[in-house]
């Protein structure tokens, strides 16, 4: 299985946007930089939506992940409620 990855500005903004992440994505690893936050997954990773929502008490449109956005790897998958990140073989 291949890793993928999504990094994040560290800031006030992301923290409830990473904890979502992580509780969402169990197997993933958090790894922490003064500026950056990068959360690393063997095979997939996905952003929800609604979890995000839960976290910062209003609505959230995955288009927002863009404004904190550093960089990513694998193929996206993405809906209104989720943001995938796999390698299609």
């Amino acid at each position: 299985m291949s890793t993928v990855f999504i990094a994040l500005q560290a800031n006030e903004d992301t923290r409830p946007i990473i904890e979502a992440i992580a509780a969402d994505n169990p197997q993933a690893r958090i790894n922490e930089a003064p500026a950056m936050v990068k959360i690393d997954a063997e095979g997939r990773l996905t952003v929800r939506r609604a979890s995000i929502e839960e976290r910062i008490g209003r609505g959230f449109d995955l288009q927002e992940l863009h404004i904190n956005l550093i960089s990513l790897s694998g193929n996206i998958d993405e809906s209104d409620d989720e943001l995938t990140l796999s390698w299609h073989a």
